[in-house]
């Protein structure tokens, strides 16, 4: 199938589309191992460190911590290429690493704690995960019960968080604590190493998608960490956690488009090569119709979505609306895309023997995961003054 012009000549030049190029190779090389990582529900830690080597988890960071000192377009010729894992457990462990949990630390941490944390994150040699979301509130940050109370020169911890991936094996969390008042204004955010005494893990949550990456429910019981392991100002961490959060959702849309464009390209091989009453299923005009609808779909969602990557290289506070739109679209959209690849495959679709199955259970989460598409709705709304 023929790419895109403008994605070859008009943004990507060659150091992007060597980071591609590395990227897939990698990508590539986990491919084999993604259906017996999704049954283990788990994958090696060696993984991260492979990446790290790669450069894969510091491209955005500063050079004198490890980092590539890179922009949005080489995180997007990351992404793109990351797909080729086809395991979105696996890609999505490694962008909560890269792109999740540690932009923060990268953005206000002092520099002691960027040695500290963020260094061995981008080389791979610790594992990150990102502790915002618990029981009563997901995408409702605001909601934030876990507290943090001074005590001397340490914060004590107390609450419990859900849904956090790599959670069973971080070694550090960047979390989100109330430490003051109900509602946004009273959320700090604390670097979290997982070696503290009264920490715990209480289970690895069983997924009906994304299952290689292990998601987890925390525990912190008069858990106590130092106040140098603090982010930025007390009670200014909502503001810090919402600029992150779209850098999340950029990164989910990225992804999102790249998987249905794969999808897409490997319902087309297969339709050419499954007969079904003498003819192949691409020489059927209703397939032919869905997939050219599809691939006019998805080059729209990519246009939107590379647009929002633009405003957020130039003014990450003024893309909040493209990058709201580009993950409702794009996650709507996938739910469509997958389904219909699925069912082109027939009862092979609803195995784990072809990539498509396990592609549309691991979709399911474009629309809940960083916020879902109903919260995305709402953001909009108020966006246009509705």
């Amino acid at each position: 199938m023929s790419t895109v012009t403008m994605q070859d000549n008009e943004i990507f030049g060659e150091e992007h589309q060597q980071l591609r190029r590395t990227t897939r190779q990698f990508a590539e090389r986990l491919a084999p191992h993604a259906e017996a990582w999704d049954e283990a529900g788990i994958f090696p830690r060696e993984v991260f460190k492979e990446a790290g080597e790669l450069g894969l988890l510091g491209i955005r960071m500063a050079p004198d911590i490890g980092g590539s000192g890179l922009d949005w377009w080489f995180t997007t010729a990351y992404a793109e290429a990351l797909v080729h894992t086809r395991n979105a457990g696996v890609n999505m462990a490694l962008m909560v690493q890269s792109d999740m949990a540690t932009p923060i630390i990268d953005e206000i941490g002092t520099d002691e704690l960027k040695r500290e944390f963020l260094t061995p994150a981008i080389a791979g040699d610790k594992i990150a995960a990102l502790g915002i979301s618990e029981p009563g509130g997901g995408s409702d940050v605001a909601a934030i019960s876990t507290t943090a109370r001074r005590d001397g020169g340490d914060y004590v911890i107390n609450g419990q968080k859900l849904w956090i991936t790599n959670g069973t094996r971080a070694d550090f969390i960047t979390l989100g604590v109330r430490t003051g008042e109900d509602g946004y204004g009273g959320i700090t955010l604390l670097v979290f190493p997982t070696d503290t005494k009264g920490f715990s893990v209480g289970k690895k949550l069983k997924k009906i998608g994304n299952r290689s990456s292990d998601t987890a429910e925390l525990f912190f019981e008069d858990c106590r960490v130092p106040q140098r392991y603090r982010l930025g100002e007390e009670n200014q961490g909502f503001y810090h956690i919402m600029t992150n959060f779209q850098g999340e959702r950029l990164i989910a849309a990225i992804s999102c488009v790249a998987g249905m464009q794969l999808a897409v390209q490997d319902a087309i091989a297969y339709g050419n090569e499954r007969t079904t009453f003498g003819r192949p299923l691409t020489r059927y005009q209703i397939w032919r119709h869905k997939l050219v609808d599809h691939l006019t779909s998805i080059e729209a969602a990519r246009r939107l979505t590379y647009f929002a990557v633009d405003q957020f290289n130039k003014d990450p506070m003024g893309a909040t609306r493209a990058i709201t739109m580009a993950k409702l679209f794009a996650g709507d959209l996938a739910q469509r895309v997958m389904y219909d690849c699925q069912q082109m495959y027939g009862g092979f679709g609803y195995t784990t023997e072809y990539p498509i199955g396990r592609a549309w259970t691991d979709t399911r989460l474009i629309t809940i995961g960083g916020g879902t598409s109903e919260v995305m709705k709402e953001i909009l709304i108020k966006l246009e003054g509705l």
